[in-house]
């Protein structure tokens, strides 16, 4: 075993935080990338009542992969889980890329989730240990935003490939992004896992959790099309929290459980994991109510729309890492805070200032500006929150509850925007097929979905200033001793 020495490493450290982000980046690039395309893909290959499996189907097996897979990488070695999954998704995008069928695409996009649940907790396990705890937040914090960015630029990235090149180059751009952090991944990164773990992992507990996940995501992210109160919706939530009860109880009483319930002694961890969730819906929610207005109501295409919201990932990126600093002399939770109230108020001000008739300097812009400075404040913040002070032996283990409350927040947050969006989208085709104008009328339930996601983010802040502490000099000390495996 190899004791921690944080200085020699310190210049490498920055090689492993931009290699893993790469995964990192491809994995959330691709929860929305296909979003702009669904309609090509579907007169490409036919069967379009399967496209919205091409989207909700990847969502649905990453978030229920997640937990699965932090417990095999503190088990069996973060590096090798790593390039497993990275191989996995590397495989699964070649697979979407030339996939002769509908079917066909919605199995590999299921075999690229699972690649991406197995990569992502095992990505910043990988970087935990190369930074000593209290320069963890601003590693953390740019990991995090790079994930988060990705997914925010997917649709611009999709529709200026669906515009230059076609639908297959969604998926084939990604290969040689992996092959790349594959062959640098072999020798640049340190193996490290859970050194009190036994060889086993639970699979009783995997029996229970994987699905029980899996079924409430799809509860949430099928609502809108089955409907709240439709049989298939109940059905699938309630079965899904029995198996997430017994998945629970099964980690109360297992020697070396999937998740390990002390983590939520931590209040960081707490904190981090509520709040996350809870902004996840207000910014996935968001960021698909905007794309759809200018797309349907100010009538831009894929490309143009996502060109026309990039400044919110650009601010986002600009303040990421200033912000992952300040957080370190502010405290986490005031620097939410902060984001929170920025977010709350961009969203809430789309209310006064977006109207039918396109204004794209004036009424859209400064607003991505806001919010994307509240990106910045907040994405990066909550990753560091909940991941920079674990104890070492549950790195991986932390990260996946993390991005597993964050993407049921995603699924919640697009279920939502959907259902409250949807009669002003059907007002606004009606009126553009018969030629007729569109009025603030008739898209007036938009304002009603922008209030909800204005007070779901100054929710999200309030709940991070209310639960967040900061850990002990106990807590410190542990997260700091850090061993890698020759």
């Amino acid at each position: 075993m190899l004791t921690q020495e944080a200085e020699p490493r310190f210049s490498r450290a920055h090689k492993v935080l931009g290699l893993t982000a790469i995964a990192t980046m491809l994995v959330s690039l691709d929860t929305s990338i296909v979003v702009v395309a669904e309609r090509t893909i579907a007169e490409d290959l036919g069967n379009p009542n399967w496209m919205p499996w091409v989207f909700s189907g990847y969502s649905i097996a990453y978030a229920a992969g997640l937990l699965t897979a932090g417990r095999f990488a503190d088990v069996n070695g973060r590096k090798r889980s790593f390039m497993r999954g990275l191989a996995l998704f590397s495989i699964g995008s070649v697979l979407c890329g030339l996939a002769p069928t509908t079917h066909l695409l919605v199995l590999a996009r299921l075999i690229q989730a699972i690649g991406g649940a197995q990569l992502t907790p095992a990505s910043i396990a990988l970087v935990l240990p190369e930074f000593p705890a209290e320069k963890r937040t601003v590693a953390i914090g740019v990991w995090g935003a790079v994930g988060g960015l990705a997914a925010a630029a997917g649709p611009s990235l999709g529709g200026i490939l669906l515009d230059w090149l076609n639908w297959r180059w969604l998926f084939f751009i990604n290969v040689p992004f992996c092959i790349f952090t594959l062959l640098i991944g072999r020798t640049l990164l340190h193996e490290s896992k859970d050194p009190n773990a036994t060889k086993d992992v639970d699979l009783i507990g995997t029996a229970f959790g994987f699905p029980g996940v899996a079924l409430v995501t799809l509860a949430i992210t099928q609502s809108t099309e089955w409907g709240y109160f439709d049989n298939r919706t109940i059905g699938s939530f309630l079965i899904g929290l029995a198996l997430l009860a017994l998945f629970v109880q099964r980690c109360r009483t297992v020697t070396n459980p999937l998740l390990d319930l002390k983590l939520f002694k931590l209040p960081f961890v707490v904190a981090a994991n509520i709040s996350g969730l809870f902004f996840s819906i207000g910014f996935l929610g968001m960021w698909l109510l905007n794309t759809q207005w200018i797309q349907v109501i100010w009538g831009y295409s894929p490309a143009r729309s996502g060109l026309a919201t990039a400044p919110g990932p650009i601010m986002a990126a600009l303040f990421a890492a200033p912000m992952g600093r300040l957080a370190v002399r502010w405290g986490h939770a005031k620097v939410l805070m902060v984001g929170s109230v920025l977010m709350s108020v961009g969203t809430f001000m789309l209310t006064v200032t977006m109207t039918p008739t396109p204004d794209y300097v004036r009424d859209y812009l400064p607003l991505m500006i806001i919010t994307g400075i509240g990106v910045g404040c907040s994405m990066s913040t909550l990753s560091s929150a909940a991941n920079a002070f674990l104890p070492p032996a549950k790195f991986a283990m932390g990260s996946a509850l993390n991005t597993t409350a964050r993407q049921v927040g995603s699924a919640l947050g697009a279920a939502l925007a959907a259902s409250l969006a949807t009669p002003a989208i059907k007002n606004a085709i009606q009126a553009l097929t018969t030629k007729q104008p569109i009025t603030e009328a008739m898209v007036s339930s938009y304002d009603n979905a922008w209030y909800l996601m204005s007070g779901i983010y100054l929710f999200a802040g309030l709940i991070m200033l209310t639960l967040f502490r900061k850990p002990t000099d106990e807590q410190m000390a542990a997260a700091n001793d850090v061993t890698f495996v020759d």
